[in-house]
């Protein structure tokens, strides 16, 4: 008898570049008629990929299915984006546009959560998700799990708190100091999980190896990459290394983590790994350009993509439809 396949959707950070992954879920939720959380077991995010992550696992009181659909993400990227990324003119004096101080304040992201997720927690998530984030304090990584949260209730928090402590970017927001919910004093300091692991999916492996699972089919979204020449950076001095070093080291995450799974998966009989990712010209690498042009070029490097990997999406639906 063959063991069930264990699915897994893992979905890079990036900011408001999570409108390409959530493209890519369009498509898969269209040409399978499910839900996102009817396909997969287990859904990891980093950081924008945690919002999607979280956003497709709202619960409907009422009727147990999905509040909201990828194309609603999408809508949440193109119609919320410039108010999670709001600089007013106070703002951007007061931080010397984000040298002094955090570039954006949380005031924005916070309301946008708000609406989304209401005061809905982590164990009610329609299928087990992972969110990642790291403890300034404790020096260490930190996941959010819901396995875990319907558990035990310290492993349990509101679904907007772990949405914000996975989009605590340094440089753009603050830390977040989350209380446990138990006792509301256990603190934590909690950054983006960007910082330890920018793709998730190589944690939502080893949540799979936890669960002793063995014939795993893996969906791994990134949300573009960049390309830095020879000739851009032969000459480069501190401060021009200062800005793209912290895209460099995102993409080292992303593309380690990427071999690492190509190179597990390829001696793993039952089992496989599909990776999508796309390069963009440096115009629209930035995390925080909301403008309606970056939008649109970013949607039209999501439906290249698509086009280019549309076999590749086919087969993807027919495993996922497996077992549905």
């Amino acid at each position: 008898m063959l063991n069930k396949l264990y699915k897994i959707l893992s979905i890079d950070g990036g900011g408001i570049r999570g409108i390409i992954p959530a493209l890519i879920l369009v498509e898969i939720e269209k040409r399978t008629g499910k839900a996102i959380n009817e396909l997969f077991d287990l859904v990891a995010g980093t950081s924008t990929g945690g919002i999607i992550a979280v956003g497709l696992n709202i619960p409907n009181r009422q009727t147990r299915k999905a509040v909201y659909s990828a194309e609603d993400l999408v809508k949440l990227f193109k119609n919320k984006g410039h108010k999670i990324f709001s600089q007013g003119i106070w703002q951007s004096t007061m931080t010397g546009l984000g040298i002094l101080d955090e570039k954006y304040s949380y005031q924005g992201l916070k309301e946008v959560l708000q609406e989304y997720c209401g005061e809905t927690e982590l164990k009610a998530a329609l299928t087990d998700i992972l969110l990642t984030s790291y403890d300034l304090n404790r020096k260490k990584p930190f996941f959010f799990k819901s396995r875990l949260a319907k558990k035990w209730v310290k492993k349990n928090f509101k679904m907007k708190y772990a949405v914000r402590a996975t989009t605590a970017a340094p440089t753009y927001f603050e830390p977040f100091k989350l209380l446990n919910m138990v006792d509301n004093k256990t603190a934590y300091s909690l950054v983006d999980g960007g910082i330890i692991a920018n793709n998730p999916a190589m944690c939502a492996f080893t949540e799979a190896l936890k669960l002793n699972q063995s014939d795993i089919l893996m969906v791994s979204l990134g949300t573009g990459t960049e390309e830095i020449t020879y000739q851009d950076a032969v000459n480069w001095g501190l401060m021009q290394w200062i800005s793209p070093l912290l895209t460099l080291m995102i993409n080292g995450n992303n593309e380690t983590v990427d071999y690492q799974l190509r190179e597990i998966f390829s001696a793993k009989q039952g089992s496989n790994y599909y990776r999508f990712q796309v390069k963009l010209p440096v115009e629209n690498t930035a995390f925080d350009n909301t403008t309606p042009e970056n939008i649109i070029a970013l949607e039209k490097k999501a439906e290249d993509l698509t086009s280019l990997e549309n076999n590749k999406i086919d087969e993807i639906c027919e495993k996922l439809m497996v077992n549905v």
